[in-house]
C-alpha cells in the first residue's frame, strides 16, 4: 500500500498543498474551518508529516533540547513534566540528555544537540556556569538557563528565589521558638545550594546574632541527609531544628531520626526546600519552601519557544517561593517557670 502524502490530504480536504502545510505547522493565516478540515483529512488518511522534509522546508527541527544534571528524583520528573506539557501543546518534541553532574559530560551533551534542536533548555547549577557554558553555547542560538548563575551574555535565565526562600524558612523556625538551627547544605559547587546556605547564614546572623551557625555537608540526595541526621544524633549538643537545603535530604534525615526513636517535631523540628509531591505524604508532613517545579519547567519551555520564534528577548527572571508550614516544624514551648 503506497504511503499517504501531503497531496492526498490536500485532495481530501479540498485545499492546496501550501494550505495543508500552513495548517499542520500551526501558522495563523489559516481559517479555523479550513484548519479543522485539514486535520480531519489528515486523521482520516492517518497522515504523519515527514519530519525531515518539514525540517528542510522550515529550517526547524520541531524539537527542543533539554540538558539536565540528572534525571533521577521527583524534582527532575516534575520539571520534565512541565516542559513536556508545553511542548506537546505546541506539537514539539523533546530531546533529553543528562550529564550526571559532570561538567565535561555537560559539554559533550550540549555538543550532541547541535543541528538536532531549535533551542536549548539547560540546567547548569554550577557556581562557575558562565565559564563552563561559554564555549558550548553560541550567543545567537536560542537557549534558556534554568536555576543557573546569571552572567552568560545573550542567554535567558529563569531561576528560583533560593535566597528569599531560605530567609523565609529561618524566620519561620525562629518565630516558632527554635534557637539552635542546624543546616544541611547542598553541594559546594551548586548555585542553588550556595544561595540557600547564604540565606540561612544571613538570617541567622540577623535574628540570632549570639547563636553560631551549624552547617553539615550534604549532596542533595537522601543518603547524605541520612548521614547528616545520624551525625547530629551522635553529637553532644542536638539542635532544636534542622533545615535541609532540599526535601530529599530532609526525608533522609527524617528516616535517621525515626530509626533512632527521635520524635519530630517534639524532640527536633525538621524542614526542607522544594515541596516535592512526597513531602506532604510522609509522617509528619514536611514543612518546606514550595517551588512550583512543573511551572518552572513550563515557563522555561514557553520562554524558549518565544525565543525560537523571535518573539521574546533574552532576559533574566526569578520565580518566587512560598513557605508551606506543616507538622514537622512544630512549635518549641518555653521551659516552665520555677514556682
Amino acid at each position: 500500500m503506497p504511503s499517504v502524502t501531503i497531496k492526498d490530504v490536500a485532495r481530501v480536504a479540498q485545499v492546496s498543498v501550501a494550505t495543508v502545510s500552513r495548517a499542520l505547522n500551526g501558522h495563523g493565516n489559516v481559517a479555523e474551518e479550513v484548519r479543522n478540515r485539514v486535520f480531519a483529512a489528515a486523521k482520516e488518511l492517518r497522515y504523519t508529516p515527514h519530519a525531515a522534509a518539514r525540517s528542510l522546508s522550515s529550517r526547524r527541527t520541531q524539537t527542543l533540547g533539554v540538558v539536565l544534571p540528572d534525571l533521577h528524583g521527583e524534582f527532575f520528573s516534575e520539571l520534565i513534566r512541565g516542559i513536556d506539557q508545553v511542548a506537546r501543546a505546541q506539537r514539539l518534541h523533546l530531546l533529553v540528555s543528562s550529564y550526571h553532574g559532570n561538567p565535561e559530560e555537560q559539554g559533550a551533551a550540549l555538543g550532541a544537540m547541535r543541528g538536532r534542536v531549535d533551542g536549548l533548555l539547560v540546567m547548569s547549577p554550577f557556581v562557575e556556569t558562565p565559564s563552563l557554558l561559554g564555549e558550548h553555547l553560541e550567543p545567537s542560538f536560542p537557549a534558556v538557563l534554568i536555576n543557573s548563575q546569571a552572567g552568560l551574555d545573550g542567554t535567558a535565565v529563569l531561576g528560583v528565589d533560593n535566597y528569599g526562600g531560605a530567609v523565609a524558612m529561618v524566620e519561620h523556625l525562629v518565630a516558632a521558638g527554635h534557637r539552635h538551627i542546624a543546616f544541611i547544605a547542598g553541594p559546594t559547587d551548586n548555585f542553588d545550594a550556595h544561595e540557600r546556605l547564604r540565606g540561612y547564614r544571613d538570617t541567622l546572623a540577623r535574628l540570632l546574632p549570639d547563636v553560631p551557625a551549624r552547617v553539615l555537608q550534604g549532596d542533595f540526595d537522601e543518603a547524605s541527609g541520612h548521614r547528616a541526621g545520624r551525625d547530629l544524633l551522635a553529637s553532644s549538643q542536638r539542635p532544636d531544628a534542622v533545615f535541609a537545603a532540599n526535601d530529599m535530604m530532609a526525608l533522609g534525615c527524617l528516616f535517621a531520626f525515626a530509626q533512632a526513636g527521635v520524635n519530630v517535631p517534639a524532640d527536633m523540628a525538621l524542614a526542607g526546600f522544594d515541596d516535592i509531591p512526597l513531602a506532604r505524604y510522609v509522617h509528619p508532613a514536611l514543612t518546606t519552601i514550595r517551588v512550583n517545579i512543573a511551572e518552572l519547567g513550563a515557563r522555561a519551555a514557553r520562554l524558549l519557544i518565544e525565543l525560537v520564534a523571535g518573539e521574546a528577548a533574552s532576559e533574566s527572571s526569578v520565580i518566587s517561593t512560598e513557605l508551606i508550614v506543616r507538622e514537622s516544624s512544630g512549635t518549641r514551648l518555653p521551659p516552665p517557670r520555677s514556682p
